[in-house]
């Protein structure tokens, strides 16, 4: 009997993660925002951030699974404006 194979088979395969697919956004990430150890990234201008930049303010790239994205916050007042491709685009006012 090959239907209890073949079941056995598509039971085991609807199991696996999947991942999804990655967001075709153009981030151009720069140098390291504060300091060079920094893993958050300045991101420059692309048909996709140009929605977020600011006169006022810089747009900044954190890694989304980075641990101290509270204290990167509170240091810089950065407001969160979107996720995308793994990382987590702040506003961050210039002072």
């Amino acid at each position: 009997m090959r239907i209890i194979p073949i079941a056995a088979l598509l039971t085991l395969t609807a199991c696996l993660p999947v991942e999804a697919p990655p967001i075709p956004v153009d981030l151009p990430l720069l140098g390291p925002y504060r300091d060079e150890g920094d893993q958050c990234r300045r991101v420059g201008e692309s048909a996709y951030t140009n929605q977020y930049l600011d006169d006022a303010a810089d747009l900044v790239a954190c890694p989304e699974d980075a641990g101290d994205l509270g204290l990167f916050v509170t240091e810089t007042g950065g407001i969160e404006v979107d996720r995308v491709g793994g990382f987590v685009l702040y506003s961050v006012p210039r002072r």
